[in-house]
Parts: C-alpha cells; structure tokens; sequence
C-alpha cells in the first residue's frame, strides 16, 4: 500500500452513510459491462477475480456490472443475473471476495427493457411502449407491478449473498430510464405525466428499503441527459430521491464531469453544478464520467462531491485509488498492451470488449 499525500485527505477520507458500514475512501469501481459472465447469467471465475482484485486494490466501494433482475431484462452476452435463486451461489461468492477483501460489496439492479435481447434471453422484449423496431412489447400493467417485484426481489437475494447493497440502474435509456423518459405516453399511471413516469422508480426504492434490513444500502443511478430527459425533470427527480430519506447515495453518471449541459439555455453552470448544489440531507452524492486521474477526482469533491465512481482507471488500474491517494498528479496512460491488462485481471472476453469498442485503450 503506497502512504497517502497530504493534498489527498479528501479522498482518503471514510464515508459514512445512513445504511450499512462506511467506505474506507471516496472512490468507488463504476458499473462497467464486461461480458464475463457464463452464457446462463452465472458468475464466472474471471469476474470474481476482475471485481475482488479492485477490493484488493483499494476501493472503498466495488459494484458489479449492471445485474439484470428479470429473465427478459438481459441486454449483453455474458451479462451476470439475478431473477432467481440458481444466481446465488455465484452471487455470494463474489460477495465474500469483496467483503475478505475489504471492499463494501455493491450488486447493481438492471433491466434492459427495449435495449434488451431476446436472441440471448429466449424470451420476447418488453418495454414501456410498443417499439417494433426493436421487437418489443409494451408491458401490461400487471407486468410493470411484476418487474416492480423483480427488482425487489433480486434486491432481497442480493442481501441474502452477503452484499452491502445494491444500487438499481435508472440510467442509460435501459427500462426504468425508459419510463422516466418524455417519450413514456402509456394511458395508464405509470405513463404522461411526471408523476406516473417516475411511479415505477419510486415503487421499486420504497419496495427495496422496506424488504430489506436497517443495515442494508440502497443507491441509484440517474443520468440526466442523452435520453430525451430534460434536465430540468433530471434536476427535480435528483432533488426528491435524495430529499426522501430513501436513498444511500445518488449516483449521477454524467458522462463527462467536465462538461456544460446538452440543452443551451442550461449553461448558466456546469453540469455536475445542477446536481451538486442540490439540498441533499444525509444522502451521498456521485459523479461518474471521465475522471481519470487525482486532479479530476479531487476537482469532483471540490465541485461538491462526496464520492467519484471510476470506470477507465478501475480497469487499468486495481489499485488506482492507492495510486490516486500517494501522489497528487496521478493520471491514467493508454493505450497500453493487451499483457498489461492481463496482469490487471482483465479477462479475455473483457478485453476483446475494450479493444474492440474503447478506442485508444488497448494496443
């Protein structure tokens, strides 16, 4: 373990929450989709050893990749699962790695919706709306109150395999995104207006926080523009979840944590700003997007943060925060050699996947 600069006590700083133990520091692995699970949803050995070595390395916080909570819900190959009991034994042994490695170990909550595949769930595509272009389905009511079940009930099995928390995936246009979205007219009352497109949301934290235990921690991921949200309901809904008392921590995946908002008449401040300066009470914030280096992560904390979520560093690096905290001017380098990332406990069909879509990231 390298010594912690004087500049770096910020990050190195343990976080507390409502819910569940503290972090050790205020960085945190990113969910990152890396298609090493088995082909049936069950954890393999390359991804319990790519997420346990980021606890070894130092993160105060390790969350797995995007976990999908309903059999039609799955949106890559080699994606982990979670709707049902088979998952836990390869759910609580990623658990236990995390844990004995001294990371908080957190599972996120994902359903594809219309992002979802069929040719790799065996079953047919449902979403808010029917979309043929994507072959799929709108759901029935009953169905959206199911998938309401679905999330708490892998929320339930998460805790059961020994996880810290979860965090449920509203980000990213996949389904609960979906509904939160303009573009969510369905006629019943989850669908128009804001209050029946934020409903599901809602029914799933309330649903997770009052089947799970007092030492359980829940978190969200929100991402406020790309999707046909406007920022300002993006804002509003970022305000209320972490006003409710329900939340652990908001995680906001800007993108880029640098960036001006999308919409024009919204560049009065940054895009982190809109967030940052939010009333929060006794909920933690989150920033992911493009922070590569100490002097990025310490600019998000200075912006108002209370913790960053690392994607790009947590993959070159398990033990970037160690790195992060010993000197002040740390930044990520790449592309770097297909041997490098082997030596990181990258596995090969994750690599094949970042050489194959990040650009300038393996060489």
């Amino acid at each position: 373990m390298h010594e912690i600069s004087p500049g770096a006590a910020p990050l190195a700083t343990p976080l507390a929450f409502g819910h569940g133990p503290s972090w050790a520091n205020r960085f945190a692995v990113a969910p990152l989709t890396n298609l090493q699970s088995h082909p049936d949803g069950t954890l393999s050995d390359d991804e319990h050893a790519w997420l346990v070595r980021r606890a070894q390395g130092g993160f105060g916080m390790v969350m797995t990749c995007a976990s999908h909570v309903s059999r039609e819900g799955q949106a890559f190959p080699g994606q982990l699962a979670a709707w049902d009991d088979r998952f836990l034994p390869g759910l609580s042994r990623l658990a236990a790695g995390i844990r004995d490695a001294g990371g908080v170990a957190t599972l996120q909550l994902h359903h594809g919706g219309r992002r979802a595949d069929a040719a790799l769930s065996g079953v047919p595509v449902l979403a808010p709306w029917d979309d043929p272009a994507k072959g799929a389905r709108a759901l029935t009511t009953a169905e959206v109150e199911r998938v309401v079940a679905d999330f708490t009930g892998a929320a339930v099995r998460a805790e059961r395999a020994g996880f810290h928390g979860v965090e449920v995936h509203g980000a990213h246009g996949y389904l609960l995104c979906q509904f939160l979205s303009p573009r969510n007219a369905r006629a019943d009352h989850y669908g128009g207006s804001y209050e029946n497109r934020t409903r599901v949301l809602w029914e799933i934290l309330r649903g997770i926080r009052s089947v799970t235990g007092p030492d359980f921690q829940v978190g969200l991921r929100l991402t406020p523009e790309r999707n046909g949200i406007p920022l300002a309901e993006a804002r509003d809904l970022a305000g209320e979840v972490m006003a409710s008392g329900i939340l652990d921590y908001l995680d906001m995946s800007l993108w880029d944590v640098f960036k001006e908002p999308h919409e024009e008449d919204q560049r009065d401040r940054l895009l982190i700003d809109h967030f940052t300066g939010l009333p929060r009470g006794g909920t933690r914030l989150g920033v992911a997007g493009g922070i590569g280096s100490a002097p990025d992560a310490s600019w998000c904390l200075e912006h108002g943060a209370d913790f960053v979520l690392v994607g790009a560093g947590a993959i070159l690096h398990h033990d970037f925060p160690s790195l992060a905290l010993a000197d002040p001017d740390f930044r990520l380098v790449h592309p770097r050699p297909r041997e490098h990332f082997v030596a990181e406990s990258v596995g090969p069909a994750f690599l094949d996947y970042l050489a194959t879509n990040w650009t300038d990231f393996v060489s």
